[in-house]
């Protein structure tokens, strides 16, 4: 064969051939090109359980055996190989492809991520996958809101006033449903700190704040990330602001990972009336603890306002967020156990918007982040009919957080 045959043959190699991704526990080895890559995931964990989100989920199948959403061109993806499958053909076609992802429960804050995500790509995946390797050992799993019917009927409405909306460049094509057994094709995740198995950590900033208090919460995060983002692969992935610190840890991740892939980060979703942040959680309350469950942004509204007028040292920033806690606190201490709300208060911090750690005075030029976390414990003595909240209303926890901006930036 002559030398220019070798090198046609050499150049129909190279941009055949697409370069692959292993994560695991022990090598991490991503491409050097700008292509986008086949990304694919070794676990190895052990236990042997399964959670599956979706598997009696209501669905229509079209000609040819595709699964879609009912009355919807939404299709419903279950696998790795049918995600790829259909990922395929919007890469040769040079769209983009934007990647939402949720543990279900869905709610007008993960709606407006959608909705952006709808404006700035030609393609949209909604992942839904309540993820047990971020849950610790004691924590909510099995209670966790699972809601499919409510988020399928929310997915299909909201696709079709996408479709009717000029401004969109695309609108909701795909939700990726995929059991436990899929993504962790090695096991059930281990959730305890010790855990052997495939993981992703991200330190020292999962390490802080929530990862204090919930030691494998940002592992199973970063794991879980990971895999969707090697599934999917998609242009732009898009992250409420309330998780704040899961927002840097992803950040981190992509950046130290070289993974092509812009993060968006939407603000925060409020309650009109009173500000409280959406969360899929919210359920659990029970109409006496959600009357209180404002405290926590009511005391970081407090910390915010002695920012913007002109405090700057740690001190004085916090002190009154802290005037607020101990405002409330009494206030309930003083009712009776029929009326009060009792909560505990985890954090309140004051950090930097890069890294989180803690800082004793606020760079005018660089902002910080107001960020806070506290549990509303179980209603002590229920009144005759009283709701308690989904599940008999557990321990609740809530997190919030509010960013000062530098001087001279916008606002959220």
């Amino acid at each position: 064969m002559p030398p220019t045959a070798n090198a046609a043959a050499l150049i129909r190699h190279t941009v055949l051939l697409r370069p692959a991704i292993i994560t695991t526990a022990f090598s991490k080895t991503f491409p050097t090109t700008t292509s986008r890559a086949v990304f694919r995931s070794c676990t190895v964990i052990p236990k042997v359980t399964s959670r599956t989100m979706a598997s009696s989920c209501s669905s229509s199948s079209s000609k040819g055996g595709l699964e879609k959403l009912p009355s919807s061109p939404v299709r419903l993806l279950r696998t790795t190989s049918s995600v790829r499958l259909w990922r395929r053909p919007h890469l040769l076609d040079h769209r983009t492809v934007a990647l939402v992802p949720t543990m279900g429960a869905l709610h007008s804050g993960h709606l407006s991520l959608i909705r952006r995500a709808a404006r700035e790509n030609h393609h949209v995946v909604v992942s839904i996958y309540v993820n047990p390797a971020q849950f610790g050992i004691s924590e909510d799993l099995d209670s966790y809101p699972q809601t499919w019917d409510s988020d399928v009927a929310q997915l299909v409405k909201l696709d079709r006033e996408l479709a009717d909306d000029g401004d969109n460049l695309g609108r909701i094509s795909a939700v990726f449903a995929p059991s436990t057994k899929e993504m962790y094709p090695g096991g059930f995740p281990g959730q305890e700190v010790d855990s052997k198995g495939s993981f992703v950590t991200i330190t020292p900033v999962g390490e802080l704040l929530e990862g204090r208090t919930r030691p494998t919460f940002f592992r199973g995060v970063a794991t879980v990330c990971m895999k969707l983002f090697n599934v999917v692969q998609p242009e732009r992935v898009y992250f409420g602001q309330k998780d704040v610190q899961q927002t840097v840890v992803i950040k981190r991740l992509v950046r130290d990972f070289m993974m092509p892939i812009e993060v968006v980060v939407g603000r925060t979703e409020r309650d009109e009336k009173d500000g409280l942040a959406l969360s899929s959680r919210n359920v659990y309350l029970g109409e006496r603890r959600r009357q209180k469950a404002t405290v926590l942004y009511r005391a970081l509204k407090a910390a915010e306002g002695e920012y913007k007028r002109g405090e700057r040292k740690r001190g004085g920033i916090l002190r009154a967020a802290e005037g607020v806690v101990e405002g409330v606190k009494r206030e309930e201490e003083g009712k009776g156990v029929e009326e009060r709300v009792r909560f505990e208060v985890d954090y309140i911090s004051l950090a930097d918007p890069d890294t989180m750690e803690e800082i004793e005075e606020v760079d005018p030029a660089r902002g910080g982040i107001l960020s806070g976390a506290i549990k509303m414990l179980p209603v002590e003595k229920a009144r005759e009919g009283e709701d308690l909240g989904h599940s008999g209303g557990p321990a609740v926890r809530l997190i919030d957080n509010i960013i000062l901006e530098p001087e001279g930036g916008k606002e959220e």
